[in-house]
């Protein structure tokens, strides 16, 4: 179940960023919760079952597009759905109000998952 992240669950959303790639570095890991904290733009979620196993992170741009910057699963959680299920989630969440699409570190992902296609392969 997609839920909104709040400040209690820091460490666990930072654990969940940091395996990304961009966010290995502790300061810039830092300074990415703390925008996700102040930005009224920026929206991240977490992906609970019994515990929580992913996050997914979106930035809404000109009032137009809600673009997907951050996906990442706890890596003894991957290749069982997850992700396409986070997508999805905040696909149809934002989609009424706006544009969904992936920025460049998650449009792979995001293209696995069937958006930008006609087809519902799975992944």
């Amino acid at each position: 179940m997609l839920t909104r992240y709040k400040k209690n669950l820091e460490k666990i959303a930072m654990g969940l960023l940091s395996f990304m790639p961009e966010e290995k570095d502790v300061k810039k890991l830092q300074q990415t919760i703390k925008e996700y904290e102040t930005n009224p733009d920026w929206h991240l979620y977490l992906w609970k079952e019994e515990d929580v196993l992913g996050a997914i992170g979106v930035r809404i741009e000109d009032e137009i597009n809600a673009v997907i910057q951050h996906i990442s699963v706890n890596p003894s959680h991957r290749n069982l759905g997850i992700g396409k299920k986070m997508v999805n989630a905040v696909t149809k969440l934002y989609e009424e109000k706006y544009s969904v699409c992936a920025d460049e570190m998650t449009e792979g992902f995001y293209n696995k998952c069937g958006k930008n296609t006609d087809s519902d392969e799975q992944i």
